[in-house]
């Protein structure tokens, strides 16, 4: 397991939501950490293997459609004293919804307090 967390291009946000899955699916009582215009990390029961691609739906605005795009797993760590694991994802393809979705609703005034690397 490589920890890149000192290897980040891009600003990070603070995003701590329950993430809805299948069951037995990395997602199952998942919960997002932070997310960037690129891609996202979360927490998980299930060791996610490195460069996993994910589907992943993303309603980043009250009332706005959602942006599916597809991650593919960067990293995983185990928490140490856990049976979890921090996984790092980056946005590999936008499949429905525009890279400028994102990047409007990560400039929205409530997410600007980014997170310190």
């Amino acid at each position: 397991m490589q920890n890149d967390n000192n290897k980040r291009k891009f600003s990070r946000w603070a995003c701590a939501v329950p993430v809805d899955g299948k069951e037995g699916a990395p997602f199952t009582s998942a919960k997002t950490v932070d997310i960037s215009r690129h891609g996202l990390g979360f927490i998980s029961r299930h060791n996610v293997p490195v460069n996993e691609k994910i589907a992943l739906e993303l309603v980043l605005k009250a009332g706005a459609e959602p942006v599916l795009v597809i991650g593919q797993v960067k990293w995983v760590n185990k928490i140490p004293g856990s049976e979890r694991y921090r996984v790092g994802l980056v946005f590999a393809d936008v499949v429905d919804g525009t890279q400028k979705d994102i990047d409007s609703a990560l400039d929205a005034p409530f997410l600007h307090r980014e997170m310190s690397a």
